[in-house]
Order: C-alpha cells, then structure tokens, then sequence
C-alpha cells in the first residue's frame, strides 16, 4: 500500500474535523445524549473522490445501529459537509463510514495480558497461537 501524499493527508484531516461537528451535532439534536462519536481517521484515495472515514463510538453496544443511521444519512452528512468545506475542495468525496475498533482491540490486548491468556506467564500458550 502506499504512502498517502501531504495533499491526502491535509484534506484528510480538514473532512475529518468538520465531520466530527457534523456528526457530534447530529447525535446531540437527534436526541442520543451520552453517545460519543469521534472520526479516529479518515482516508482519502489519490483522485480525491472517495473518503473512508473511520468512527470510535461509545457506548460500544451502540455503534453498528449508529453506523447504519449514518450510512442511511450520507447523502445529507456530504451535503452539509460540502457546505462547509467549500472553499477548499472543488468536489466533495464520497463518503464511506467504517467502525473504528482499534480501541477495543487494544483492550482486549490489555486485558489478555492481565489475565490468564498472558503467554509471559504461561509459555504454553504460545504453542497455541496460529503462525501468519
């Protein structure tokens, strides 16, 4: 995979920090009070036209429901998006949402190795593990 151009990454973080307004402010009108929704990254191709946006969202129990509501709302979240980054992007991207569960990941990580799963404290699981 390759490295993404300075140009990817700037506009990259500009959707990304209008997006957080766009989606924070939704959830807060929509009545989702205590739902926090955070864009953890978001990818654009080389040609500019597509954006895979990434969501951290807590509570977790909440998050795919609140991913379909988003992707159901796309045409609306580029609109008011586009409005908003209008001078600096001739074409919005199209957007494509993605859970983020890289927190949960790490977690899970956390708690293997505080637990009984830890291989420091037992060799044997090694043995255990699949090679890639």
């Amino acid at each position: 995979m390759e490295e993404e151009s300075q140009r990817q990454k700037k506009i990259g973080s500009v959707l990304q920090r209008d997006l957080v307004d766009i989606l924070q402010g939704a959830a807060t009108q929509g009545g989702m009070r205590g739902v926090i929704i955070s864009v953890s990254k978001v990818k654009v191709t080389v040609d500019l036209s597509t954006a895979k946006v990434y969501l951290s969202i807590f509570p977790n129990d909440k998050a795919k429901e609140l991913v379909e509501g988003i992707r159901s709302n796309q045409p609306f979240i580029k609109h008011e998006l586009a409005k908003r980054v209008k001078n600096q992007l001739r074409r919005t991207p199209q957007l494509h949402f993605f859970i983020d569960d890289s927190l949960e990941h790490i977690d899970k990580i956390e708690k293997s190795l505080k637990g009984k799963d830890n291989p420091i404290n037992n060799p044997d699981l090694l043995g255990n593990r699949k090679k890639s």
